[in-house]
């Protein structure tokens, strides 16, 4: 059996729903959108990627090469009949480009509240090491 479920919120909210859907939509591949950003603080490139409800021990995959990053994560159902869920399920990734002087030897990500921080070394160079 079907359930439409008419949730009443803010006077936006459907504006954000109505903007935030087609753009999830035409996303290639099967994945879920995960908010992320980016910076550089000293010699280390940051990318902070938000991932809630997840083990990172068994749900994360982290991988690096030529000059790609690549986030994946699966959230599984935890078995609790919900009457309704704004959640997002399964496996779900991005890809994003390394600056040029990435150093992919030197990658650390930890876990916390949530949020995936990995910080990649970058050498003084201006080039990718090989």
């Amino acid at each position: 059996m079907s359930m439409q479920m008419h949730l009443v919120r803010g006077p936006l909210a459907g504006v954000y729903d109505w903007l935030e859907w087609p753009l999830m939509a035409m996303r290639p591949g099967t994945g879920h959108l995960m908010r992320a950003e980016d910076y550089h603080e000293g010699d280390q490139y940051v990318l902070r990627v938000e991932i809630p409800g997840v083990d990172p021990e068994k749900d994360i995959d982290l991988t690096a090469a030529d000059g790609v990053l690549t986030v994946k994560a699966d959230r599984r159902k935890d078995g609790e009949r919900r009457h309704h869920s704004e959640f997002q399920y399964g496996h779900f990734g991005l890809s994003f480009a390394l600056p040029a002087n990435a150093d992919e030897s030197r990658i650390m990500a930890v876990y916390s509240h949530g949020v995936l921080q990995i910080s990649v070394g970058l050498s003084s160079s201006g080039t990718t090491p090989n």
